[in-house]
């Protein structure tokens, strides 16, 4: 299990993750990408780095735009997981 972050925790996290927004006790960006092909791209990568450390988000693909969801829904609320997943999804979209 992990430690749930606080509400600080949480506020100084999401500063160094500018597309990155609070939504209750999750993470939530959103990203529109080129075209399909790219958005499925950057799941298919999201896919690896997320079972690579066994965090899965919860993504929304619409066309293009995909919106990615995080939570450690096992510890009730956002931890260090997300953070870290959640920077691991910045680089990836960066990246395509």
């Amino acid at each position: 299990m992990a430690d749930l972050l606080n509400n600080t925790q949480i506020s100084e996290a999401l500063a160094t993750l500018s597309d990155w927004q609070r939504d209750g006790d999750s993470l939530v960006r959103t990203a529109e990408l080129d075209g399909f092909p790219a958005a499925i791209a950057v799941v298919n990568r999201v896919a690896e780095l997320a079972e690579s450390v066994d965090h899965h988000p919860d993504i929304d693909i619409r066309w293009r735009t995909l919106t990615f969801r995080l939570s450690t829904h096992s510890d009730g609320g956002i931890t260090a997981k997300d953070v870290s997943l959640a920077q691991q999804i910045d680089e990836a979209i960066d990246n395509l």
